[in-house]
């Protein structure tokens, strides 16, 4: 089973939605959901905000901490999650940001990569959890690893796994696909 799917079956034996805030991925982690049958039970929707004024506009993430650090920052991506969550009405957000290439962005070189999980209060993920990661590739190994890896942070999360631990892993690896 693939993680779209367990997570989505995690999410359905829970009873609970998930939203997802999209920027590098431009709707792939929504492809990767949607794709699953019977998704619909537990996936609202999703933002795709690749531009950074809609990160602000749709989302709500702070602008001062957009025009400090730019789009791709840990804060930003867990205020996407916040924010996707709370707008679409779901128990869960996910969100993507990052840098796919070919050129660096506010900064931060490609591969550079936050992805984010807002939960329900009284979750193991509190307020949230942002994993940083470190991707080597191309463009689309780039994306194609930002959505695995966001799924995977939500379902080590829903299974209640310590994503901090996992996370330590070499994440210098884009999975073995």
């Amino acid at each position: 089973m693939n993680e779209a799917a367990r997570v989505l079956e995690l999410l359905a034996e829970r009873g609970h939605t998930l939203a997802a805030a999209e920027s590098l991925t431009g709707g792939l982690v929504a492809a990767e959901l949607t794709g699953v049958p019977g998704a619909s039970k537990s996936f609202r929707g999703s933002v795709t905000a690749y531009a950074t004024p809609l990160k602000e506009q749709l989302l709500g993430v702070d602008g001062t901490l957009l025009a400090e650090r730019g789009a791709v920052d840990p804060e930003v991506a867990l205020q996407m999650a916040a924010g996707v969550r709370t707008r679409l009405g779901a128990d869960w957000g996910i969100a993507t940001t990052g840098v796919a290439g070919p050129d660096p962005q506010d900064g931060q070189p490609v591969g550079t990569v936050y992805v984010a999980v807002a939960g329900p209060a009284g979750e193991r993920c509190g307020a949230g959890k942002v994993a940083s990661l470190r991707l080597n590739g191309d463009r689309a190994e780039i994306r194609r690893e930002s959505v695995r890896s966001v799924l995977e942070l939500l379902r080590e999360l829903l299974d209640g796994e310590h994503p901090e631990n996992a996370r330590a892993q070499d994440t210098e690896q884009n999975g073995g696909d």
